[in-house]
């Protein structure tokens, strides 16, 4: 059996916006139960040139509309960021994942060779769908994730590896 793109994109992308969005609900009660203003863990980073977990969440949660809509070769919706609450960043994961889950294996399968031409930082980057997706779109939203969950841990809540993980499609 074949992995399509579809499956190698979709399913790994809904995955990660549900375990952020469950961590934030547990960095909501952390912040609840210690009396901690959530703005203070929001803002936190884990170096300083690094960015700050409120805008690891939105450019997580980007790479995987972004990376999803340029696959199915869609337009993906746009998103002011300006979220300064958990609930708000919570609702933005909601809004990707409702993007994402309108996406269908016939828009995104076959997609392996479709050229993806984007500008990050100043620059221009080509690439082919299959490597776009494989080693830049979900290591990019494995990333901010990853970064975003260690913010948090970094500052005591009470999140561990299922957490990060979330849950797991076939796994019951």
């Amino acid at each position: 059996m074949t992995l399509s793109m579809f499956q190698a994109a979709v399913p790994p992308c809904l995955q990660m916006i549900g375990a952020m969005s469950g961590v934030l609900a547990k960095a909501a009660a952390h912040c609840e139960e210690h009396k901690i203003d959530p703005a203070v863990l929001l803002g936190c980073r884990l170096y300083p040139d690094m960015f700050a977990l409120t805008r690891q969440v939105q450019v997580a949660a980007d790479f995987a509309k972004g990376g999803c809509a340029r696959l199915a070769d869609v337009p993906a919706p746009r998103f002011e960021d300006t979220e300064t609450t958990f609930a708000e960043l919570q609702a933005r994961l909601d809004r990707m994942a409702e993007f994402i889950r309108t996406l269908t294996p016939e828009q995104i399968d076959g997609s392996e060779e479709r050229e993806i031409n984007i500008r990050i930082a100043g620059r221009d980057l080509h690439f082919l769908g299959q490597p776009y997706l494989l080693h830049f779109v979900l290591p990019n939203v494995y990333f901010h994730a990853a970064a975003a969950y260690a913010i948090l841990r970094h500052n005591g809540v009470a999140v561990g590896k299922r957490d990060f993980m979330g849950a797991v499609p076939g796994v019951t």
